[in-house]
């Protein structure tokens, strides 16, 4: 279901809305378009293995479950599966050679520093919950100055377990003192979907993200287009989903 904008930004700012609510953001294909680096990073490793590169559109959709999961699904995607005994290598390769371009064609999508500066005026507490390193989370927010607006990242290496598993979503909620009860999980990916069913948390799913499968078909609560729906799309969820939001 489509989220339907009609709570305006004013009235989030002005009548603190959202306060002791959390929201967990995704951050590949949520906050941030990081596509164009992390396809640039594989394909270098590709082309020192002798591999043939891949299609930029492709890869798009391998992001979003570590590096490891895309160094995989990249050399499986070139027929040459890759092997388990050089996994960590390249995996260190890749890490490397990511961070060293790790915000040269990466950019928020568009209205997220707005929308973020709105969710934190209403009283929001603010985390991402990602399964890319933490280290490289940090350093991707610290060069968009996107780190300020968030109150923890937590990445699959800070987390009992990564994405899908719930308690990777519990425990970013908990790090910023927040309760289950009063969260919502803002992703694109069925990842972020089935931690967040799981955690018995709403789920909110952006269509302009990274999933190989359909945005419509991963069992969101809510579906938008636009990262400027997320404070209304928000404030519909934490009012609508039963007992375990009645305490707002």
């Amino acid at each position: 279901m489509h989220a339907q904008n009609d709570i305006l930004p004013t009235d989030i700012l002005n009548g603190q809305i959202l306060r002791g609510a959390t929201i967990a953001f995704d951050l590949d294909g949520t906050l941030v378009d990081t596509a164009p680096d992390l396809v640039a990073s594989l394909n270098i490793i590709l082309a020192e293995e002798g591999l043939p590169p891949l299609p930029f559109d492709d890869v798009r959709k391998m992001v979003g479950r570590g590096a490891k999961a895309l160094l995989e699904r990249g050399f499986a995607a070139t027929g040459a599966p890759l092997d388990a005994s050089q996994s960590p290598a390249l995996v260190e390769r890749f890490i490397a050679l990511y961070l060293g371009r790790i915000a040269h064609e990466s950019t928020p999508f568009p209205g997220v520093v707005e929308t973020l500066v709105a969710l934190r005026a209403s009283g929001a507490k603010l985390a991402v919950c990602t399964n890319k390193l933490t280290h490289l989370s940090v350093a991707l927010l610290d060069a968009l100055d996107l780190t300020q607006y968030f109150d923890a990242v937590v990445g699959a290496d800070s987390a009992p377990a990564a994405k899908p598993d719930p308690r990777h979503l519990l425990a970013t909620i908990a790090a910023v003192g927040g309760d289950p009860a009063h969260a919502v999980m803002v992703g694109d990916s069925i990842n972020d979907a089935l931690a967040a069913k799981a955690a018995d948390v709403p789920t909110l799913l952006v269509s302009f993200g990274y999933t190989e499968a359909p945005v419509e078909t991963l069992g969101g609560d809510l579906l938008i287009d636009a990262f400027s729906d997320v404070p209304s799309a928000c404030i519909t969820l934490l009012t609508s989903c039963g007992p375990r939001n009645a305490g707002l």
